[in-house]
Parts: C-alpha cells; structure tokens; sequence
C-alpha cells in the first residue's frame, strides 16, 4: 500500500513539474513564468520528495525529506520574488505589460515639490502650476 502511495505522489509531482516547464515556455510575461516556476515547481519537488520518503519509509528517510520540503517551501518563494523585482527593475514596461494594477509605480503625487509642501502653497509667484 505504502508502494501505491509513493508512486501517486512522485507521479503527481513529476506531473506538476512538466506544468510548471510548460508554463515557463507558454506565459507571456517574466512575473507570470517567476509565478509559475515557484509554485508548480516548488509543489511538484515537495510531492517528489514525500513520494520518497514514502517509498524509503524509515524515520531518518521522513525526517531528512521532510526538511528538504520545508527548505523548499522557504527559499522558493524568495527566489521569484527576487527574479520578479529584478526583471522589474531592469525594465518594467516590459514586465508589467500585462499587470492591471502596477502596485510598484511610483506615484506621480510623491513629485511635490519640498518648499511647497512645507509651505502650505504653490511655489514662487507667477509659476506655472505644475500639478
């Protein structure tokens, strides 16, 4: 029974594995293949590994994978998010054509001027308001 179960699990995670793979060629944008290599790749390992220490079935085998698993679900998430921030800002019309809210943009109201902000008004007499 525990065979049966190993190989569910190593089978499930080979398949969420070629996903993610698939998914890395077929998505349109850098964040989308970030979100994708991190959470079908990151499951499918995680499956793998529990298939194995299934498989192997002693207390060292579920302790030492187990760790591995819990590795994984910590650095994985880490990695996008740095391989998404980089391509971000490496060139973000190109990583965020695809985004309908783009929570990194700097807002344009952050432009104030400091001596206007300071002073209640707009700034010396006779300029343009440029807001």
């Amino acid at each position: 029974m525990s065979g049966l179960i190993a190989n569910a699990l190593i089978l499930f995670g080979v398949l969420l594995v070629v996903l993610g793979g698939v998914a890395l060629l077929r998505l349109p944008d850098v964040l989308a293949r970030a979100n994708a290599a991190t959470k079908a790749a990151g499951l499918g390992l995680a499956s793998i590994l529990a298939g194995a220490a299934v498989a192997i079935g002693t207390r060292d085998a579920y302790v030492k994978l187990g760790l591995a698993i819990v590795v994984q679900f910590i650095t994985a998430p880490v990695a996008g998010h740095v391989l998404g921030r980089t391509a971000y800002r490496t060139d973000p019309a190109a990583a965020t054509s695809f985004l309908v809210i783009d929570d990194l943009r700097p807002d344009p109201r952050a432009d104030i001027d400091v001596a206007e902000a300071s002073e209640g008004g707009p700034g010396p007499e006779g300029a343009p308001d440029t807001r």
